[in-house]
Parts: structure tokens; sequence; C-alpha cells
């Protein structure tokens, strides 16, 4: 029995052994691959396309990678073109102006939206940003003016009333004779917060106050749809008509 025991014990160790010894080189290459996929600092030949690609890559949306091939591709054009586009880059720098009415963007002291004789002036809607302006125009479903808030109230980000052109949107909507204002603002606590605090300051009884519609996109399933997005359709559902 002990004979037995003994030469058990020592095929068990031969066995340790060789598994060991077996996985030594799987062990070896997986180390190897987690080095190489280790994220290194890239080098570049020239500090100046370093300094280029560093600038570029601080832009919303755009990685080293990406702005490392921007960079190449400019310096690969000719030298007009990138001349061209950092003079339209600091001309618009300094010369961009925000209207005096609606705060958007505009090459004068009032932009074209507001300057427009055709625009519904009884029509009001109020926005977070410029980019919600350019995304709503490009709709060419509206037909009112803007008034640009400049952001919503976010109290963990610092952001109060009185840093919003709140107080600037209670006299247009006084001096304009407003009916209606919409609110375009996120779907989020502080886009609600911010049309709250709004909605108290206006005459609820000579303005009429909406807002977008908020429910499921076109061509989504239900299934992956948020339980708010959901409960908000359901709730303010529409009436369907056949069209004849």
């Amino acid at each position: 029995m002990q004979s037995q025991a003994i030469f058990v014990r020592r095929v068990l160790l031969s066995y340790l052994r060789v598994c060991k010894d077996a996985h030594k080189p799987i062990l070896a290459q997986a180390e190897r691959s987690v080095k190489q996929r280790a994220p290194a600092t890239m080098r570049y030949p020239s500090k100046l396309i370093e300094t280029a690609v560093e600038e570029v890559s601080k832009l919303p949306g755009i990685g080293r990678k990406t702005a490392l091939r921007l960079v190449l591709h400019l310096l690969a054009c000719d030298a007009y073109r990138t001349a061209s586009l950092s003079g339209a880059l600091t001309r618009m720098r300094a010369e961009i102006k925000y209207c005096k009415d609606c705060h958007s963007v505009a090459d004068d002291a009032v932009c074209s939206v507001c300057r427009n004789p055709h625009r519904d002036t009884a029509t009001l809607c109020v926005v977070e940003n410029v980019q919600d302006v350019l995304a709503i125009e490009n709709t060419q479903q509206y037909q009112g003016l803007y008034h640009v808030l400049g952001g919503v109230v976010n109290p963990s980000e610092g952001i109060g009333p009185e840093r919003l052109h709140i107080d600037s949107l209670c006299r247009r909507v006084g001096e304009l004779a407003v009916k209606e204002i919409i609110f375009a603002l996120s779907a989020t606590i502080e886009g609600d917060t911010t049309m709250f605090y709004i909605v108290r300051k206006l005459d609820r009884e000579t303005v009429k106050i909406s807002t977008i519609a908020r429910g499921v996109a076109v061509g989504s399933d239900l299934e992956y749809t948020d339980e708010v997005t959901l409960g908000r359709s359901i709730t303010h559902r529409t009436h369907y008509t056949l069209s004849s």
C-alpha cells in the first residue's frame, strides 16, 4: 500500500510539472499580448506636428489618431488651404457676434432670424444653445422666433437662473406680445427645472405655454425604449385618423 501511495504521488508530481511546463508558452504569449495592447505614447517626427495634434485633439469627438490624420492631411495640402482654414477660424472667433435680442450667433447686432419680417413674432421657441436653433431650423417646420438661454439651471455645476438669459426672455414676451412660448429644452431634470422656473415668472393667463412632443422615436422598437419615454408617449398619445 505504501509503495502504491509513493507511486501515485510521483505520478501526480510529474503531471503537475508537465502541465506547468506546457503552460509556460501560453502564459508568455498572454503577457506579450497584454504588453502590445497597452497604450503607448505616440511619437512624432516633428515637435510642430506634435503641437498641432495636441491642439486638434482638444476638439470634441476627435482623438489623437484622428487629429494626426487631419494634421497630416493639412500638411499635404497646398499652403493656401491651410492659411484659408486658419484665417477663417481666426476671423470667426474675432468678429462673431451674439444677437442682442435672441442671443444666437450673428454677423451683426441682430441675427437673420430676428430681422426676417416674415417670421411669426407671436411665437417664441426657447432653446438651450445655438446648436438647438440650427437643429430646429433644419426641419423647416418652424416659422417663429427663438430665444437662446445659454444653458439650463444646474446647481451641481454652479449654474443658477441668474447666469441664463431669462430676464431678457420675460422682457421680449411683453415687447413682442408673444401668444405662445414653445420650450424645446432637453428632457432632463435640469431642463424640466429650468422650464418650471421660467413658467412661474411668466403671465400664464395671456401666454400659451407648450413643449415639444416627447415620445418614441420613429423607427425604434418599444422593447428598447426607456420607461419614462414610453410612459410619456402613452400619457400624451395622439388621435389616429385615416388619411383620405
